[in-house]
């Protein structure tokens, strides 16, 4: 009898802190997924600034594109610009969010595809994403899309 209620008494904190810890990932989940459905209501009122801010802004962040890889939150910014320079190029896009993991308490992987719908021509392609909490943010700290 003393061993059950010693087990019942050391699991009881083990459920309360695995609770907790399911629900800060869930709210960090909630976050991540905000971010890029701001990201995508920016990008199709053609403001690409607005969806940039989803993005670290700093010289270490990475995109990873068909050119190959850049550096910088400005950088990234202008090659946004160029490939879109007018709402027609940018059309309206839309995410498929098929993963959000949880890598650490810091750091988040998102997979999933992207698709703009234009009346010059549709494009999708496939992203992954590493979100890192900075200052109490969730930030594109890099971006792989194709």
């Amino acid at each position: 009898m003393k061993t059950s209620v010693f087990l019942i008494a050391l699991l009881i904190p083990v459920c309360i802190f695995s609770q907790t810890d399911s629900r800060s990932a869930s709210a960090d989940e909630i976050a991540i997924r905000e971010i890029l459905d701001q990201q995508t209501k920016a990008w199709n009122r053609g403001d690409i600034k607005t969806f940039m801010q989803g993005y670290w802004q700093n010289d270490s962040l990475m995109f990873i594109g068909k050119s190959g890889i850049n550096w910088s939150w400005t950088k990234t910014l202008e090659n946004y610009k160029r490939a879109y320079p007018d709402t027609t190029a940018m059309g309206k896009l839309s995410f498929d969010v098929i993963l959000v993991k949880q890598l650490s308490s810091e750091y988040y992987y998102v997979v999933g595809k992207w698709m703009l719908t234009r009346r010059i021509g549709d494009l999708s392609g496939y992203f992954n994403l590493i979100f890192r909490k900075i200052n109490g943010r969730w930030l594109i700290v890099a971006d792989h899309s194709s």
